[in-house]
C-alpha cells in the first residue's frame, strides 16, 4: 500500500478540479473540501464550529448543484445567476456559501503553512495568528469570540502531527496542500471580487 498522510485523498482530489480549458468545476471542487473535513476531526473540539459551517456551506451548494448538474457544472455559474437575480447578498445564497466556504479554507491553508514555518509555535498560536489573518476581520464580536474561546480548546501540537502523518511524509502533503489549493482559493476570490462580492461580513 502506498505510504498516505491525511492529506492525500484531496491532494489526488485537486488535480480534477479544473476542467480541460481551466475552469472550476463544482462537484470536484466541493469534494475536495469535503476531504479536507477529517483532517478537522483530529483537531476535536477546537474545530467544531469550523466543521460544522464547512459542512453545512458544501451542503448548500451541492444542493443546489444537484438540481441541475449540467447548468450548474462550473462552479460560478450559481455566482453568475444569483448576481443576474440581485439574490447573491442574501445570507442563504450559493455566493454567500461559496465566500464562507472559501475563507474557511484560507483559514486552514493559513494554519498548516504556520505549522510549517514556525516549528515551535503552540498549535494554539498557530491557530489564532492564522484566524487574525483571514477570517478575524469578516467575523462580527460573537464569531470572534466563540472562535477565541474555541482555539483554547486547540490538542497538543506534536500528538496532532503524529495524528495526521499517518504513513507518509506529513511536511511534505502540508507544502503541496498550501501551495496546490491556495490559487484555487485566490481564483474563488478573484471571481468574487469581480462581481462586487468579496468583502461581505458576517451580521
Amino acid at each position: 500500500m502506498a505510504a498516505e498522510t491525511v492529506f492525500t485523498p484531496s491532494l489526488e482530489g485537486m488535480k480534477h478540479v479544473k476542467s480541460d480549458n481551466g475552469v472550476i468545476l463544482t462537484k470536484p471542487f466541493l469534494d475536495v473540501c469535503k476531504q479536507i473535513l477529517p483532517v478537522l476531526d483530529k483537531f476535536g473540539a477546537a474545530m467544531a464550529i469550523v466543521k460544522s459551517d464547512i459542512g453545512g456551506n458544501i451542503t448548500r451548494l451541492e444542493t443546489k448543484y444537484s438540481t441541475d448538474p449540467s447548468k450548474y457544472e462550473h462552479l460560478y455559474s450559481m455566482v453568475q445567476e444569483e448576481v443576474q437575480n440581485k439574490t447573491a447578498k442574501g445570507s442563504s445564497s450559493c455566493t454567500n456559501g461559496l465566500l464562507w466556504l472559501t475563507r474557511a479554507m484560507d483559514f486552514l491553508v493559513e494554519l498548516f503553512r504556520n505549522l510549517l514555518e514556525h516549528p515551535d509555535w503552540t498549535m494554539s498560536q498557530a491557530c489564532t495568528d492564522s484566524y487574525s489573518k483571514t477570517l478575524k476581520k469578516f467575523h462580527g464580536w460573537l464569531a470572534s469570540s466563540s472562535f477565541t474561546v474555541a482555539m483554547k480548546l486547540a490538542p497538543n501540537r506534536d500528538k496532532f502531527m503524529e495524528v495526521i502523518s499517518g504513513t507518509g511524509d506529513i511536511n511534505a502533503d502540508i507544502e503541496k496542500f498550501c501551495t496546490t489549493f491556495y490559487p484555487l482559493l485566490k481564483e474563488n476570490h478573484d471571481f468574487l471580487a469581480s462581481v462586487g462580492l468579496d468583502d461581505m461580513k458576517a451580521s
